[in-house]
């Protein structure tokens, strides 16, 4: 009986025969893979102009017009309604057999799409998706250019967490909260200012860094690795000094990251939660309960910084949406809340370390009225707490010391 043939790798190859032909073709076999570039689609031309109109998002739904979104409002472009064999035609030549493989199974996929608009690169975040049993799109266009913390109107804190050299800081919100964009403008801060190794693991890759002060290494889960869990075991490996991990959206990818703020690095990551305090729960529920004081505990220890964010239309000219953020550090006394199960109490420990650098969505709704940024309809709408929102404004402020 035959024993089975053996894979051929590509070193395998480059020695066959000792001529090197089969290893001649495997090598141009991979720098077709390298080097392939962006073939025009018929779906670039909607691409092009969500960039004209300075847009955020695209969206593509059978039975509508695309629609994009500009400065927070839907605005449907100036054509008919596209029909689902339109849409098919449109939308499918744009995944690969992975992110179709990805479709197919689970009704939806994420990857990054590249288009030149006036011998400009764009990069947009795509989640292709069914509803309804037709296939639909939404885009969010990633800014070529990071904006730095004054033009992204953030607070002086931003630049205070960026000197950490250990440690880890997650950025909270709901999808579309410009977390990204603020993670990518604290890693370009360090990239002016320090000489380290940043290396991201992200799916989609959205903001490119070029290297200035740092060295600088971007990996795309599904087409540089497998998955964030090989590509959290290869990065420790690969002599960091920061890690931007994405999204933590499960137990794997949160122990990965925090073992490895433990050993001595700067890691940055995302996480889905309304409120800073609230993270910590999140967080949490990503383990079984009798992990729970454990991982309390690697919080504490670890974490440097959790900033909650929300997206606030502007009523400044030239100014699309501006940020409110809610910034817990971890000083002692939040630590101690930490560990003894104290939640609840941590908004008070918030509201009680403004001098620290701490501020409440209060105190950044208030900052961004007085700063003429936004109407206070829009601040009202979004305060968590109306009533407080009124005293501050009134020049009364209610955070009072020792009520922890």
């Amino acid at each position: 009986m035959k024993k089975p043939k053996k894979k051929e790798s590509l070193s395998d190859a480059t020695a066959e025969n000792g001529n090197g032909s089969s290893g001649d073709n495997a090598i141009d076999e991979m720098i077709r893979r390298f080097t392939t570039k962006h073939e025009e689609k018929e779906v670039d031309k909607y691409f092009r102009a969500l960039v004209k109109l300075e847009g955020s998002d695209l969206h593509m739904k059978v039975g509508q017009p695309p629609i994009v979104r500009v400065h927070g409002t839907l605005k449907p472009l100036n054509r008919g309604p596209v029909e689902v064999e339109e849409m098919t035609r449109l939308l499918f030549p744009m995944m690969n057999d992975r992110t179709r493989r990805i479709f197919d199974e689970d009704g939806g996929c994420d990857f990054a799409y590249t288009i030149e608009v006036d011998d400009v690169e764009w990069r947009f975040r795509v989640n292709m998706f069914q509803q309804l049993g037709k296939i639909g799109l939404v885009a969010r266009r990633v800014n070529n250019f990071i904006p730095d913390f004054e033009g992204l109107h953030l607070p002086p804190t931003m630049e205070t967490l960026c000197h950490h050299d250990q440690g880890m800081i997650l950025l909270a919100g709901v999808t579309g909260s410009g977390k990204s964009t603020t993670i990518a403008s604290m890693l370009n801060f360090i990239n002016r200012h320090y000489i380290r190794h940043i290396l991201t693991l992200e799916d989609p890759i959205e903001f490119v860094f070029q290297d200035n002060k740092c060295l600088i290494n971007q990996r795309e889960v599904g087409i540089d690795v497998v998955d964030f869990g090989i590509g959290m075991k290869h990065a420790v490996r690969e002599d960091p000094d920061i890690i931007l991990v994405g999204e933590l959206r499960d137990e794997e990818t949160f122990m990965t990251a925090i073992n490895a703020a433990e050993t001595g690095h700067l890691v940055f990551g995302t996480i889905h939660a309304s409120t800073s305090p609230s993270t910590i729960g999140r967080i949490l529920d990503l383990f079984p309960e009798d992990m729970h004081s454990a991982i309390r505990s690697a919080i504490a220890m670890n974490m440097k910084a959790i900033i909650a964010q929300k997206l606030l239309k502007s009523i400044k000219p030239g100014v699309g949406r501006v940020p409110t953020c809610e910034i817990m550090t971890f000083n002692p006394t939040v630590k101690k809340l930490v560990l003894e199960e104290r939640d609840h109490s941590l908004f008070d420990a918030i509201r009680i370390g403004e001098e620290e650098g701490m501020q409440d969505f209060t105190s950044s709704l208030k900052k961004l009225i007085d700063d003429e940024l936004i109407d206070r309809p829009t601040a009202f709408q979004v305060a968590p707490n109306k009533e407080e929102l009124k005293m501050r404004l009134k020049g009364i402020n209610v955070s009072q010391p020792g009520i922890i």
